[in-house]
């Protein structure tokens, strides 16, 4: 049995009705074509907040593409005690189908896929989010919420595929939202750039460091059916202070469109090891950037830190404990989730002294810097020594060509196994020999992969890079 937390009542009103009493004229929601206040934002989502509690609601599923009313459904499910559970709207409708019965879900919002288990009820506020300007709008008085108790899944799959419902508390994404903030300021008038999907614990964690701030979410597009703008022109209509995105996106905006980011303070960038000649363009433009290391299990952000060639992911944040146990990284505090949703209920698998093990292998600095070298389940041995495949690929990924990486073993008849790469580069593959040569001052011999392959032609399936499927598609030519 693993030891359960004991979680006291936090009584509050949620931390989007605080700042609609706080700060009820700043912007709360910008879209290309409106924006929001806190208070209109705030009387909207209690009216939906009390159309879900008098159709008695518990597990709302949502999917589709970000839109204005998914924002306000994850609020008005936070004050009517109902389940947020946004799934992927890239999965095929069998794997939807499954997912929808495993979680008895008993209500959607999938406006793109009206057809999907019609008997569940269909929730719609489009009609009402038509009608946010009008004065006459009057809904109850914010509700008192328990934030200790359950107000959404998301998904993780960890190293298996088979997903797990890691369910959170509102008091889980305060703690990292405050957390975050010491490090990374935000206020009102700020504006974050929602650049990541709702159903990734990223894109949760936008929505509530901008709610505890009086700062506004950006929305490329209003609803889940109107195309959204691209990354650059979203940068340059509607001028975000804070976006996070993956090194790859930030490279082709500093190619494509320079100035789009010049309205940008703070950039949280995805990964870790960022090459010296990124840093130096951000660097000329003022940009602060930082990278950091998180998991769904820990409401986002555990470590951040300036961003750097050294693959360092920053220091502990305010809210988190991490430690280092036998190599794998370990951590619990505050933001640590309520457990996974199973047939009887949440579970949290701890070890016996309470903490959650993360499966990742890392060290700390003398300046308590974390450093992670790779997945325990992605190591393997070559010739009897341990090679973590992600850092020979953060090395490759300093090379100015290449944009990604991955690195898998395959058997060998004298060394057990080998590392061989596959690369997606920006215009031309380098050279064996170039790339031997350009890892010869950055990785041990030992570890340079053998072979070096271009990434295959595949449709991407997801916000991270499935390395399996990847790795697959390329053993299967």
């Amino acid at each position: 049995m693993s030891p359960q937390r004991s979680v006291r009542p936090q009584l509050s009103i949620s931390p989007l009705q605080q700042a609609s009493a706080t700060w009820p004229d700043a912007h709360a929601l910008i879209t290309p074509e409106f924006t929001l206040s806190f208070e209109v934002l705030g009387k909207l989502v209690r009216e939906v907040a009390r159309q879900l509690k008098t159709q008695d609601i518990q597990r709302l599923g949502v999917i589709g593409p970000n839109s204005v009313e998914q924002i306000v459904l994850y609020w008005a499910c936070a004050e009517a005690g109902a389940l947020f559970c946004p799934l992927s709207w890239r999965f095929p409708v069998s794997q939807l189908e499954i997912l929808i019965r495993r979680f008895a879900l008993d209500a959607l919002h999938a406006p793109t896929l009206e057809s999907l288990c019609p008997a569940l009820p269909r929730i719609h506020v489009a009609d009402m989010i038509g009608g946010i300007g009008a004065s006459s709008l009057t809904t109850p008085a914010s509700a008192v919420l328990d934030l200790s108790q359950p107000v959404n899944l998301v998904l993780s799959s960890g190293s298996t595929g088979e997903p797990k419902a890691a369910v959170h508390a509102l008091a889980n994404h305060i703690a990292s939202a405050e957390g975050a903030r010491c490090l990374i300021p935000l206020s009102p008038g700020d504006r974050w750039l929602l650049s990541l999907p709702l159903f990734h614990i990223g894109g949760i964690a936008i929505l509530n460091r901008c709610a505890l701030a009086g700062a506004a979410v950006v929305l490329p597009q209003q609803q889940a059916s109107t195309r959204p703008l691209s990354m650059a022109q979203a940068m340059s209509a509607l001028s975000p202070t804070h976006v996070s995105l993956v090194a790859a996106q930030l490279t082709a905006l500093l190619e494509d469109s320079p100035d789009s980011l010049s309205s940008v303070k703070a950039l949280l960038l995805g990964g870790s090891a960022i090459g010296g000649a990124l840093l130096s363009r951000l660097e000329a433009l003022g940009i602060h950037a930082f990278t950091s290391y998180g998991m769904t299990e820990m409401s986002s952000q555990i470590t951040t830190g300036p961003a750097n060639s050294e693959g360092a992911s920053g220091t502990l944040l305010p809210g988190r404990e991490l430690r280092i146990h036998q190599g794998e990284i370990q951590v619990r505090g505050e933001t640590l989730f309520l457990g996974y949703l199973e047939d009887n209920g949440l579970r949290l698998p701890l070890t016996d002294d309470g903490w959650f093990a993360t499966k990742d292998c890392g060290h700390l600095d003398e300046a308590g810097r974390l450093f992670v070298a790779g997945r325990l389940d992605n190591m393997f041995i070559c010739g009897g020594e341990n090679l973590h495949p992600e850092e020979i690929e953060a090395a490759l990924c300093q090379h100015p060509l290449v944009l990604e990486a991955i690195v898998y073993p395959k058997a060998d008849n004298t060394f057990g196994f080998l590392p061989h790469a596959l690369l997606r580069c920006r215009n031309t593959m380098p050279s064996q020999g170039e790339l031997d040569d350009f890892l010869a001052s950055r990785i041990a011999r030992f570890k340079r992969p053998r072979s070096y392959q271009a990434w295959p032609q595949m449709a991407s399936s997801g916000l991270k890079t499935n390395r399996k499927a990847v790795v697959a598609a390329v053993l299967r030519q």
